[in-house]
């Protein structure tokens, strides 16, 4: 039978030297030997994330620091402006609402990318909003926001910008400290190789003076428990082990490449699927696509469900459908 060919947003496929790093023997994560390897993988993870400031990891789904995010940095009755346009942005909303945050939504269409001015309008309208929430890729519907305006627009006002960049890590460009990014998220299973299961976070000073003054009850995504422990090069709670090895694995290839080259490289591919896309006559569901994501529109008439199904049984060709009010509409 023909190996599966993995092509989903994530997870994505696993280089050889990162299963490898898995399958090796488990050590203990209270050691001296650990914690090397998680202060080196840590180190990586700042010249990924383009930051100088330190980068936090938790044992979960992205969704995980996600919520960290959220339940650290504003509390039950605040304000927050909420990028829409997809079941990820869509996320955030869900999140600040769970946690009693007063959400004021920007919404738009599927497949469109939020204008700059549009924050700033929001901004305006709404100018206690102690956060503006977005994603760089959405998944859900392959769109690359325009964070550096967004970020701009931002620092205008007194709230902190906080980015999902889960999808987005090394396939479109994320300057965290250039670009002025307070707190930046981002998971392990796509652009960094790896399978699911590990989050990742930077937070600027202005957004640990929120975390500091936060009122939310928290525990385990408690970021200054995080913090303490960061301290000597450990976690709070229990690492996933070889997962973290397996980065230390992924980090290497990355930095060997280099990071501007990595996202050369990811724009590239991505120009080449957008045009074999193309040139079969299908069109491109995101107005302004990501290099991360590609997400095909379905001919009217033909359902979508099926056809990543017929792609799977055919051709063992693994693509993801869409999300939510797309399903059935687009493929990625």
């Amino acid at each position: 039978m023909a190996p599966d060919i993995l092509l989903t947003p994530g997870p994505t496929p696993l280089p050889p030297q990162v299963r490898e790093a898995m399958a090796r023997p488990i050590i203990h994560h209270r050691t001296s030997q650990y914690r090397a390897i998680f202060k080196r993988t840590l180190q990586g993870m700042q010249t990924v994330m383009q930051t100088a400031r330190s980068v936090f990891c938790l044992t979960s789904s992205g969704t995980g620091a996600m919520e960290a995010a959220v339940v650290n940095l504003l509390c039950p009755g605040d304000e927050a402006v909420v990028v829409l346009g997809g079941k990820f942005a869509e996320r955030w909303q869900s999140l600040c609402k769970t946690y009693g945050i007063s959400v004021a939504p920007i919404p738009l269409a599927y497949g469109d990318a939020v204008d700059p001015q549009q924050v700033a309008a929001a901004l305006a309208a709404h100018p206690k909003a102690k956060a503006v929430f977005s994603t760089l890729c959405e998944t859900s519907t392959g769109v690359v926001n325009e964070i550096p305006a967004i970020a701009a627009m931002t620092r205008k006002s007194r709230a902190v910008l906080v980015v999902d960049a889960i999808s987005g890590l090394l396939a479109d460009e994320c300057q965290t400290d250039a670009w002025g990014i307070d707190v930046v998220v981002t998971g392990s299973q796509k652009g960094l190789m790896l399978p699911p299961g590990l989050a990742f976070m930077s937070l600027n000073d202005r957004a640990w003076a929120l975390v500091d003054q936060g009122k939310s009850p928290r525990f385990y995504t408690d970021l200054r428990l995080y913090r303490k422990a960061l301290a000597d090069d450990d976690t709070p709670f229990t690492s996933a082990v070889s997962t973290v090895v397996a980065l230390e694995a992924a980090l290497q290839l990355i930095l060997q490449r280099g990071v501007p080259q990595t996202i050369q490289r990811c724009a590239l591919m991505a120009e080449a699927a957008r045009a074999g896309v193309r040139a079969i006559g299908l069109s491109l569901f995101a107005r302004r696509p990501s290099n991360g994501v590609t997400a095909v529109a379905v001919p009217t008439g033909i359902d979508g469900k099926q056809l990543t199904k017929l792609m799977y049984d055919r051709s063992r060709v693994m693509v993801a459908g869409g999300q939510g009010e797309m399903a059935g509409k687009i493929f990625r």
